[in-house]
């Protein structure tokens, strides 16, 4: 799972990606409800050939359970850290039978690392 909070840098890796023909899904504030739980059950899926799930961090903070991840990464972590919880609780959920890594990318020497160290 990759989280963002920012729509434009799911853009971004979505372009990378397709070029590179890696196979991902995609949940973000624009997709529709029906939609959302059709792409939840095909990463869940464990004949899906699906590796990754890029997500909005607020469009899917809250109600999915993806028990299909064994890796979360918090691209640009939030300032409320209640919110990346939320994110990474996706992983968490009843049915999970791996282990899970949780990777949080931060900029060194920024404002970004020293909240991180705040939190």
């Amino acid at each position: 799972l990759v989280f963002s909070q920012s729509t434009k840098m799911l853009d971004i890796m979505e372009k990378v990606f397709k070029s590179d023909d890696v196979s991902f899904l995609r949940i973000d504030g624009k997709t529709a409800e029906k939609s959302r739980q059709q792409k939840v059950d095909a990463f869940n899926d464990k004949e899906s050939n699906v590796d990754i799930m890029l997500l909005s961090t607020k469009a899917a903070g809250v109600g999915l359970t993806l028990n299909g991840a064994d890796r979360a990464i918090i691209f640009d972590p939030s300032w409320n850290p209640s919110t990346d919880a939320q994110a990474i609780d996706r992983c968490y959920r009843i049915g999970q039978l791996k282990n899970v890594t949780v990777y949080r990318m931060i900029c060194a020497g920024t404002v970004e690392e020293k909240m991180y160290e705040k939190q």
